[in-house]
């Protein structure tokens, strides 16, 4: 997208994006309330279960405003090193490691992809069978919502495998796991694939959604078509064992998935 004198700028899509990008009221974290989420603490690491409504990454109003935030006033650090990061609206396993030097092996080792990671997604429809997407993804450049990722022959390499776990009324609880990190991976490629996240307001349905959220908030006519208030997509486990680390990090399906899941007869899987 370039500027207006470029030949390439369109400016009904640049109208499109939201004129802002405050979503509701700001989240911020009780010192309670991150200790609670702590699964492991030592000298290098700190692995949190994050909920699906906090941010990782620090922003304006505080450290308590954001996880790393938290996580370096609980800890007392000059820094805390985020060594991936989640989506706000996506819960589960998040590795922040307390010195530089952890920081940077398990960076490297997740550039080399040595850091395995498996996900549980409630998607629309019944997934038939375990399938692999092998679809390269790029920009999204008909969509009026500017971050967002499609399958496209100039994108990057990225690749996920979707397996049923528990399937039902019109849903499928499906394990999935990435063997590459690209943008919104997951989400883009259940959009693809047909089976998009219940709750996914950005390729779900109808990515205005997004823009109608943003200007409204949650309502009810977006509940009745989003059916939950945030992407239903869940970190449920990380194996750091190639990356020369002996520890697996596991956390369950967040309560507000596990009710969802309740409601409609599908089974929660006990992480592995």
């Amino acid at each position: 997208m370039g500027d207006a004198t470029s030949p390439d700028f369109d400016p009904r899509r640049a109208c499109a994006w939201p004129r802002r990008l405050k979503q509701g009221p700001i989240r911020m974290i009780e010192p309670s309330e991150l200790r609670s989420w702590i699964l492991v603490e030592d000298e290098e690491l700190i692995v949190v279960n994050k909920p699906g409504d906090v941010v990782c990454h620090p922003s304006k109003a505080g450290p308590w405003s954001s996880l790393v935030g938290a996580v370096r006033e609980h800890a007392s650090l000059a820094a805390a090193h985020l060594i991936f990061r989640l989506d706000r609206e996506t819960s589960g396993v998040v590795v922040l490691a307390k010195t530089p030097a952890m920081a940077s092996r398990l960076q490297k080792a997740m550039q080399r992809r040595l850091v395995r990671k498996s996900y549980l997604a409630i998607l629309s429809g019944e997934l038939p069978g375990e399938v692999t997407v092998d679809q390269p993804l790029g920009d999204d450049e008909h969509s009026p919502v500017f971050v967002k990722s499609a399958v496209r022959p100039d994108g990057q390499a990225a690749v996920s495998r979707f397996t049923p776990v528990s399937w039902g009324g019109g849903f499928t609880l499906a394990r999935v796991v990435t063997e590459t990190g690209r943008k919104h991976q997951i989400r883009a490629h259940a959009r693809w694939l047909g089976y998009p996240l219940v709750g996914d307001k950005i390729y779900g349905p109808d990515d205005h959604l997004f823009i109608e959220f943003l200007d409204t908030g949650y309502t009810p006519e977006l509940a009745e078509r989003l059916l939950l208030p945030r992407q239903a997509l869940h970190c449920a486990r990380i194996d750091l064992r190639e990356a020369g680390l002996d520890r697996v990090f596991t956390a369950p399906l967040a309560p507000d998935l596990q009710d969802f899941c309740s409601s409609r007869g599908l089974r929660s899987p006990v992480p592995a």
